[in-house]
């Protein structure tokens, strides 16, 4: 078949433009001969069982499901009741993007507060975290954060486990939509556990997507005790894949080995470097520190409008755009960018 695109172009719009890793793809053309169990009864998803459990803890079990939405209001709605509530921060992925699905299709309740930097404080959790046994509010449960969170930046270990240690006091459950998980663990260079079950993480939504697989991401309980149900939520939810063997295939290649970390350090290095080149053009400011894989800048003029002519990328908020490099991007990508970049900012000048 020709391929009907041009495999040699590169966006800056999304880590989910880039395609499959070639390891991921042996690895689903590895599992592909002859027949097994339907639905998730197969070798290939008992054994990446282990996999999860050695980089979350023997507690862990994971549950493949086919995108990050899914995740994320499969876990959610496993770890509330119809009349619970969820905080988290409003730009939150499942607040901004996700279409009201935790609305609409879980039915739960968002309780919001600002978070400038996108990340969520025992103070900010506090906020919402009230009307405990008022039968007119929608009672709190979960609070949710991100990591890496949607404005790019990252939370620590540290700042983690406050939040898990006031949730717990408060009576509260912790989710955490892990969708660039890689990128945050490779970014802090700890383990993914750190960030997560040693952290006090109750459920985690864990992404393949974005580093490196075909489709599919997994809901991850890390207490047993916070989620009950997950296996009638999941089928509910027409989360349930029949072949789902080529689902756990690319969790195995992802994290048997090093590649999660191979590709998210890739990822977070071109964003590094398409930063500092970016630095150095007069007119285009950093809007954000860049901890993780994204961009964000403010451009001058036109130039954004000009840029995207000739590369995909997206706006953001007041005036910014933001820049995703994934596990493919190269330096020769980036730099191309950059130049294009300039010439733009300096026609606009002109």
């Amino acid at each position: 078949m020709t391929p009907r695109h041009d495999p040699r172009l590169k966006a800056f719009a999304s880590d989910n433009y880039a395609g499959v890793h070639p390891e991921i793809l042996q690895a689903v053309v590895a599992a592909n001969g002859g027949h097994q169990t339907a639905y998730g009864d197969d070798r290939y998803t008992e054994a990446v069982q282990e996999v999860f459990q050695r980089h979350f803890g023997q507690a862990a079990r994971a549950w493949p499901v086919f995108n990050g939405t899914a995740a994320n209001v499969v876990s959610l709605r496993s770890m509330t009741a119809t009349w619970e509530a969820v905080i988290c921060a409003e730009s939150a992925h499942i607040n901004t993007d996700e279409g009201g699905a935790p609305e609409v299709a879980g039915g739960i309740k968002l309780l919001t507060v600002p978070a400038p930097d996108g990340k969520l404080t025992p103070e900010l959790i506090d906020r919402q975290a009230w009307g405990f046994g008022d039968v007119h509010r929608a009672q709190p449960k979960v609070v949710s954060i991100s990591n890496t969170t949607e404005l790019g930046t990252l939370y620590t270990a540290a700042e983690i486990a406050a939040i898990c240690e006031h949730a717990h006091d408060l009576g509260l459950l912790v989710h955490l939509d892990g969708s660039r998980l890689t990128n945050a663990a490779a970014a802090l260079d700890v383990p993914m556990r750190a960030l997560t079950t040693d952290a006090g993480v109750d459920v985690l939504s864990f992404g393949g997507t974005k580093i490196g697989m075909m489709y599919g991401e997994a809901v991850v309980v890390l207490d047993p005790a916070a989620a009950t149900g997950v296996d009638y939520v999941r089928k509910t939810f027409m989360q349930l894949s029949s072949k789902m063997r080529f689902v756990s295939a690319q969790f195995d290649a992802l994290l048997s080995g090093d590649l999660w970390l191979r590709n998210a350090r890739r990822a977070n290095a071109m964003a590094r470097r398409l930063a500092a080149a970016a630095e150095r053009i007069p007119g285009v400011r950093l809007a954000r520190p860049v901890e993780a894989n994204a961009v964000f800048a403010v451009l001058p003029g036109d130039v954004a409008e000009r840029l995207r002519k000739r590369f995909t990328f997206y706006d953001w908020t007041d005036g910014e755009v933001r820049w995703m490099c994934a596990f493919d991007t190269t330096e020769e990508d980036v730099d191309a960018f950059a130049a294009a970049l300039a010439e733009e900012v300096a026609a606009a000048r002109r």
